[in-house]
Parts: C-alpha cells; sequence; structure tokens
C-alpha cells in the first residue's frame, strides 16, 4: 500500500520521485514497477530488528527473482533462499556468493542437487529421508561435502492462508519430529554430509508470532541433545499489509519473540514478502466499463496471467487510480476484471473506485511479491515489463523488456511436422 516510496505526489501516484503514469507512457501497459529504495529499506529494517544477534538473512527469490532486485539485494549484504536451480542460477548472476546461499524445497532433482554441490552452495535445508541418502550419494560422487540443516514439520497451524500454511501435519513440507530424531541419531550413515543445522518455515504471510515461537521451541528440544548443532533457520513468514486497516506483527515483534530463545545460535532468516511486496505495484490501463446484472465491470488489460493471486488465494490487494481523486469524490462499487477466458480473472472485487472510463490507469498495490514470478503466458499473453526505480529514487530502468508474440513461438521448433 502507500508508504515513503508509493505514495501520490501532486496529484500523481509515484514511485519515489517518478510519476508511474511517466513510466506507463514509456512502456505501456500492462507494467511491473518496483522501488529499489523501498526494498532496500525493508532489509534494513528487519536486519536491525535482528541486531545484537549473530543472524544473517537470506532474500527468498521465490517472491521475486529479478536480477535487479536480486543484485541491490545481494550488493546490500543479503544472502538468498533459493528453491531450485534455476533460483541458484539467479543468485549465482547476481553476484551471491555461494556460501551465502540456502538450497531448500521439498522436491530437488538428482540434477539440482548435483549442481548446488559443484557450485559449493552453502546450506541444504533436507525434508526427506530419500534426500538425504541421495544428497550423501552425490556430495561422495563430487567430492564436496554438504552441510545440512533438516526441516522440521512441527505440526503447527500458522494464522494464515492454507494455501501458504506450511508447517502442519498434512502440509508435503518438512520432517515429522521423530523423523528428525532418527536421522540425527543415525548420522554417521551419512558420512559426506555434516549435519550442522535445523530448519523450519511453518508458512508465509503469519498473523502473529505465538506460532513461530512454538516451531522455534519445538526445533531447539529437538536438537539440544547435539551440542553440533549450532545454526537455525527461522525460515520466513514475515507478513506484509495489504489493506489499510491490517495490523499485521512487525520485524520487531518477531524478534523480540524469538530473541530470548536464540541467544547463542546463529539464526538464518529467509523473508521475501516483507522485503518486497509493498515495494512494487502493477500499472493496468481500463479498456472498458460496463453494466450487467446489477453490477459494473471494469474491464482493464492487467489480468491473472500477470497477477494470478487474487485468483489462486482469493487475495486482496488495494487498487487506485494514478491520478489522486478530488476530496470527496463520489465513488461507487466496481469489479476490476481482466481480458482472460476465466470467471475467475478478477483483481478486485466491489472496488469503491471514482469515475474510471477506458483509457484511465489503475495501480494495482503491494504487488511486488508473487506478482510476475507467477505470471503466465496463459491465453498467449505476453509477460509484461519490469520497472525499477534506482535507489537514488530519480530515475529508472526497464529491466525486463516486455514478451512480444514472436517470444512465445522462439523456443518451438519451427516448420515441426509429425511423424508420418
Amino acid at each position: 500500500m502507500f508508504n515513503d516510496s508509493i505514495q501520490y505526489q501532486n496529484g500523481a501516484l509515484s514511485v519515489d520521485a517518478v510519476r508511474a503514469a511517466d513510466i506507463a507512457a514509456a512502456c505501456g501497459t500492462p507494467v511491473y514497477i518496483y522501488s529499489q529504495r523501498r526494498a532496500l529499506a525493508n532489509l534494513g529494517r528487519v536486519r536491525q530488528a535482528f541486531a545484537g544477534m549473530n543472524a544473517h538473512i537470506h532474500y527468498s527469490a521465490k517472491a521475486n527473482a529479478s536480477l535487479a532486485i536480486l543484485r541491490a539485494l545481494v550488493a546490500a549484504g543479503a544472502g538468498v533462499d533459493a528453491v531450485s536451480g534455476g533460483e541458484i542460477h539467479r543468485a549465482l548472476l547476481a553476484g551471491a556468493r555461494p556460501e551465502t546461499i540456502v538450497f531448500a524445497g521439498v522436491g530437488k532433482t538428482p540434477a539440482e542437487l548435483r549442481y548446488a554441490l559443484e557450485h559449493n552452495v552453502g546450506w541444504f535445508n533436507v525434508e526427506n529421508p530419500d534426500e538425504i541418502r541421495l544428497l550423501d550419494q552425490l556430495a561422495a560422487e563430487t567430492g564436496r561435502p554438504a552441510r545440512v540443516a533438516l526441516r522440521l514439520n512441527p505440526d503447527i497451524a500458522a494464522s494464515t492462508h492454507p494455501h501458504i500454511a506450511t508447517g502442519h501435519g498434512g502440509a508435503k513440507f518438512g520432517l515429522p519430529a521423530d523423523m528428525v530424531r532418527d536421522v540425527l541419531a543415525h548420522q554417521t550413515d551419512y558420512p559426506h554430509l555434516r549435519f550442522e543445522g535445523i530448519h523450519i518455515h511453518i508458512g508465509s504471510q503469519l498473523h502473529d508470532t505465538q506460532a513461530t515461537r512454538g516451531a522455534v521451541e519445538a526445533a531447539l528440544n529437538l536438537i539440544a541433545p547435539y551440542p553440533a548443532i549450532q545454526t537455525v533457520n527461522i525460515g520466513g513468514g514475515l507478513p506484509a499489509a495489504y489493506t489499510p486497516d491490517e495490523t499485521m506483527p512487525s520485524p520487531e515483534d518477531f524478534a523480540a519473540a524469538l530473541k530470548p530463545l536464540l541467544a547463542g545460535y546463529t539464526v538464518l532468516l529467509e523473508p521475501g514478502r516483507s522485503i518486497i511486496a509493498d515495494a512494487g505495484i502493477l500499472v493496468v490501463t481500463a479498456l472498458y466499463r460496463k453494466q450487467q446484472a446489477g453490477q459494473t465491470f471494469l474491464i482493464t488489460d492487467g489480468s491473472m496471467a500477470e497477477l494470478i493471486r487474487p485468483a489462486l488465494y482469493d487475495a486482496y490487494h488495494e487498487i487506485v487510480p494514478l491520478l489522486q481523486p478530488a476530496e470527496g469524490a463520489a465513488r461507487c462499487p466496481v469489479d476490476v476484471v481482466g481480458p482472460v477466458c476465466e470467471t475467475a480473472d478478477v483483481l478486485g472485487r466491489s472496488r469503491l473506485l471514482p469515475d474510471i472510463r477506458p483509457g484511465d490507469l489503475l495501480a494495482v498495490l503491494t504487488a511486488g511479491a508473487y506478482g510476475w514470478v507467477m505470471a503466465s503466458n496463459y491465453n498467449q499473453r505476453p509477460r509484461p515489463p519490469e520497472v525499477v526505480v534506482s535507489g537514488d529514487g530519480q530515475t529508472w530502468q526497464i529491466t525486463r523488456r516486455r514478451e512480444t508474440w514472436d517470444d512465445l513461438a522462439r523456443l518451438e521448433e519451427s516448420g515441426y511436422h509429425p511423424p508420418a
């Protein structure tokens, strides 16, 4: 939502000192715009909250894997949390040192594990006994011992959307406590692995600190008999506010809840959403307005192909006009929808907006996380450009161009003929 970087200035929605409408005029819509200054400020806030601890921040690349964003955060001292070989590759391209990369994920392939070992990735968050055996075998073959953190599934239900809760017993993630105990009791069975950490991540967009505190307590109880395990990875989950009246726990709240438990340990954090969500917006253009069945539909050129969160999670994003409405301007409820051929293609339902007409520009706020990175080419829609407003707040650049129709066919074999 609105913050020090995303706000109205002289009646125009701006990203730092740059008018969003000027970027849209140059790049077209839909277009993602990110504030590098805001992302760095968010990183600094998390770092300051956990100051006084031996804490290391590994930005979760799955939230937004833009190379420009990754490079800025890495240059500011962040490591990277990667959940695929592709994210490891991007982290390395962004300048991350291999030892600052954490490789997580419930379904790492043999090729990905080998790639991570050959590039000396710092940590492997392991979630499966079969994965442990495979990793040990690959570590032997490559001659690269692996440093491992076992991911505990503490069977704790996080206060968040069910689709992004990962720490309850019915989730696919992590190892139950008895399995963690068994692995730790048989560490010598895996001579090429160094079991040095415990990892928890109970979900994204956490609404309170107590579930995380409970998960950390469970993890500490498990590793208490093993003094060689001195690293606790508490995962991510730090939330971002998506509505003006939403009160969410701050990084300081999480730090206050966890610091007393973690004194003396090395602590890893994997924030993503809390770093980049409110640093980004998606700008779209109104195409048509129509009345139907007692509803008003505002059809835009932005869709679930560009931002799937509302369709996937029924997620809420504030939607505002790029021109600041006059004080007291009349507003009426409209459904802001896209052109994709799905009833689920809705960016926002019953939004109170002023009289928006075809050609007017709107911004979908808090769209920096899980926006472009989850975009698709459904309906053969080219994915939009990404623009970053630099840390000086004055200049901007296109960091990813808009795809073209030719791009959509580029990886297909031309002139393919089926066998006779």
